[in-house]
């Protein structure tokens, strides 16, 4: 595992920038993402949601899978929840999810 924090969300190796606080690679992160209990999903999808760049959160998630378990994740989404609930429920309107 590299030691260094990265902006470079394409190598599998790096540790995202924003699990300065829990560092995993970006492999170990999508793999968790795939295997993890539902909690422990949903706890990762909310953090990605909170602590990563808007353009870099659809590098580990989608939008219907997010609209799929907003109600559990919303809760978590702190001071970002005001966007994402702006965000997805203009998709919601438009159609964009289904």
């Amino acid at each position: 595992m590299d030691n260094f924090l990265s902006t470079d969300l394409e190598k599998a190796s790096a540790v995202p920038y924003f699990l300065w606080d829990e560092p995993m690679t970006v492999a170990e992160l999508k793999r968790r993402l795939i295997s993890a209990s539902a909690a422990e999903k949903t706890r990762l999808l909310a953090k990605i949601l909170r602590e990563v760049r808007d353009t870099d959160v659809w590098k580990f998630t989608t939008p219907q899978e997010i609209w799929r378990r907003w109600n559990e994740i919303v809760p978590q989404l702190g001071r970002r929840r005001g966007f994402w609930k702006f965000l997805f429920e203009f998709w919601e309107k438009e159609g964009l999810l289904g």
